[in-house]
């Protein structure tokens, strides 16, 4: 090739630029705000070191006594909520487009970080539940603290509890930065929006995906490669999806859904009900239903 029909760097920098020009979502300064995104590592890394607080004994801290653990936990939350604040902030200030200002972004990252910090022993709470739910449910679990360091669904709940704390509180980017990271190690996908319950378990996990609308009782069992879908997507006028809307499964208790169904759309799984493996199912089902391949069939006790 005759090197003088070669581009240079330096032209194809520019049409690079040119070409990101035309992105929408490219960065911009309103009101003098800042457009530094937050750094997904410091996210995670956030993520790691809230994992160790939330399993005290178990990743860290070990050598402690109660009183030092106290004061260790004490003093990482505190580095936590000054590193997450500003993750935070950077979150606003790169959304907020023309609304708002470095200092009100600054302010609402203050606020929420504050907020989120004294959920966190609620959160703990839960994951007890979560670990007692998986260890109980499992009959080759030889104790709760092996599902702690081994389970990747213990790793994606964790994961997603901080995460839906986040989402809750109207953060945006970082509880989705959270998700994905338990999603990449896991292979389970659990959208921040998802509410669950009390007392949750997934065994094995791989494939797994919960979709943000979803709802999920306490004391539920789901197995690997279960989907818990949208069925369709209301369009707005020029055929895009109309965000926001309650698109997938609502699980009640105590249900349990083995590996490889499909639930789809905003349908009702009733108390006490089993999905079968490999079931598709879009229709709700009454409490204490029992379906295999798509077909109910009567409770054991009727």
């Amino acid at each position: 090739m005759d090197e003088l029909k070669k581009p240079s760097i330096n032209e194809t920098a520019k049409r690079m630029v040119e070409a990101s020009r035309k992105l929408s979502f490219h960065p911009h300064s309103p009101n003098n705000c800042s457009v530094e995104l937050p750094s997904r590592n410091m996210c995670i890394d956030i993520m790691q070191q809230l994992r160790s607080f939330l399993f005290p004994g178990f990743f860290r801290f070990s050598e402690f006594s109660e009183e030092g653990m106290v004061f260790h936990i004490g003093a990482g939350l505190d580095r936590i909520a000054i590193n997450l604040k500003e993750q935070i902030r950077r979150g606003f200030c790169f959304t907020c487009h023309d609304e708002g200002d470095l200092k009100q972004c600054t302010n609402r990252a203050e606020i929420i970080t504050n907020s989120f910090i004294k959920r966190i022993p609620d959160v703990m709470l839960m994951l007890i539940d979560d670990v007692q739910a998986a260890y109980e449910g499992d009959p080759a679990a030889k104790s709760p603290s092996e599902t702690i360091f081994c389970y990747p669904g213990i790793y994606a709940i964790t994961n997603h509890r901080i995460a839906h704390e986040l989402y809750r509180l109207g953060v945006p980017v970082i509880p989705r930065i959270i998700s994905e990271n338990a999603h990449s190690i896991t292979g389970i996908d659990i959208h921040p929006g998802a509410r669950i319950g009390k007392s949750f378990f997934i065994d094995h996990g791989t494939g797994v995906v919960i979709g943000e609308t979803s709802i999920i009782g306490d004391r539920v069992r789901i197995y690997q490669g279960v989907t818990l879908g949208a069925k369709s997507f209301p369009l707005d006028e020029k055929g895009n999806p109309i965000k926001g809307v309650d698109r997938h499964p609502v699980i009640e208790d105590d249900v349990v859904i083995y590996a490889g169904a499909t639930i789809l759309g905003r349908i009702t799984v009733g108390a006490r009900s089993v999905i079968g493996g490999n079931v598709w199912l879009t229709q709700s089902v009454p409490p204490d239903s029992s379906i295999s391949q798509g077909k109910e069939l009567k409770p054991a006790n009727a």
